[in-house]
């Protein structure tokens, strides 16, 4: 195992989804991980705890989620790029500090190697159903990113990716993996450091006096100091003004939520990330995300030997949604098919998009298992018909 100066592996290596995404998290600059063992993530940790030694960085096993994802926040206000991670039960128990994370405008990375649920449910075995939790678990609004990798080489690829978003827009950013990409073991290709593009958090250049921890420009993101070094701040889950300061009153309620969102929305068509694979001309489009974009794309083949016009379009951020993309599709589309390993989530976003003008076929699966290729190709010739 070959790592540069600054700690980062390079080369060719066989390894899983979940070490690879530790991988990907330590060349992104990630130096802070708090967590709690859970099935089927605790080999992130375990690897980052090993790893985290030899590049100067901090794991701490914290007694349960709950302290693992505000450890990190305010590992976050010191300084540093942080992660917790864990899988559907603890990510329950985190949504109070992913509303925190959100108002705050705390830069985090919350790793989700999605499991059979509701509850304890299949520890051991893959879902993808926590896809509705991680946009709307915390109460009020406020706006996310989420990444679904479906290989071990986009968990490295996309942990750099979820870091620089996170520093970018100041949010929490999901990293939604499943169970079967987390244990999936596949050639990971990791390039010189120097070739990795890191996005570095955006130091505030105003002396203490005039620094305001809210204060925005037409980016709408704040820009960050670390605590202790000289300036004044004060942060608070309460609505706050520019200054941090508790603002119990609508009017800055209005403000502190429309930018929190704005942030994000402004720039919903820079963040959407997808995958085409013979959309043009196509007739029915089948849309997917992680491990189940796998076994889509051999019932996409099968369908195209049998003369069929189908499309592949792959999420690979699944928020914010593409629903641009998906409006101006619909129309020339006898259907969209939405293959998921849950009872119809990201499936209901297909058809809110679409609005009426083409058919949404969801092809829902409980979890446990992947789906077989020939359930998702029955639901193709249904919508070709």
């Amino acid at each position: 195992m070959h790592a540069d100066p600054r700690g980062v592996l390079t080369g060719v290596h066989f390894i899983d989804g979940d070490h690879a995404a530790c991988e990907g998290a330590l060349a992104a600059g990630c130096r802070f991980v708090a967590g709690y063992p859970i099935t089927p993530s605790t080999e992130v940790v375990e690897r980052f705890a090993s790893r985290i030694p030899t590049v100067g960085g901090v794991f701490i096993q914290m007694e349960d989620e709950i302290a693992s994802s505000i450890a990190i926040q305010g590992a976050a206000w010191a300084g540093k790029k942080v992660m917790t991670v864990t899988s559907g039960p603890g990510l329950s128990l985190m949504m109070e500090h992913v509303g925190l994370a959100a108002i705050t405008e705390t830069p985090c990375v919350f790793v989700d190697v999605q499991r059979g649920g509701p509850s304890t449910g299949l520890p051991t075995l893959p879902a993808q159903a926590d896809m509705m939790q991680v946009k709307w678990g915390s109460h009020g609004d406020y706006e996310v990113i989420a990444l679904s990798p479906h290989s071990p080489q986009e968990c490295f690829d996309l942990m750099i990716k979820a870091f620089n978003l996170a520093e970018t827009y100041r949010v929490p950013v999901f990293f939604m993996m499943d169970e079967v990409v987390g244990h999936m073991t596949e050639r990971v290709v990791i390039p010189p450091a120097e070739q990795i593009e890191v996005v570095e958090r955006r130091w505030t250049r105003k002396p203490p006096g005039e620094y305001r921890p809210y204060d925005t420009d037409e980016s709408l993101v704040p820009e960050m100091v670390k605590a202790g070094d000289g300036y004044r701040i004060h942060i608070t889950g309460l609505t706050h003004d520019e200054r941090g300061y508790p603002a119990m009153n609508p009017t800055a309620q209005d403000a502190m939520v429309r930018r929190i969102c704005a942030k994000i929305r402004q720039h919903a068509e820079k963040l959407v990330d997808v995958r085409m694979d013979g959309v043009e001309g196509a007739e029915v489009v089948v849309v997917s995300y992680g491990i189940t974009s796998r076994v889509a794309g051999a019932a996409v083949a099968e369908a195209r030997r049998r003369g069929l016009k189908v499309g592949h379009l792959r999420l690979v951020i699944v928020w914010p949604f593409p629903a641009r993309l998906v409006r101006e599709l619909a129309p020339s589309l006898k259907a969209f098919v939405v293959p998921e390993l849950n009872m119809g989530q990201m499936a209901l976003e297909v058809e809110r998009a679409a609005a009426g003008r083409t058919r949404t076929i969801s092809v829902p699966h409980a979890g446990g298992t992947v789906h077989e290729p020939e359930a998702i190709l029955e639901k193709i010739l249904e919508a070709a018909r």
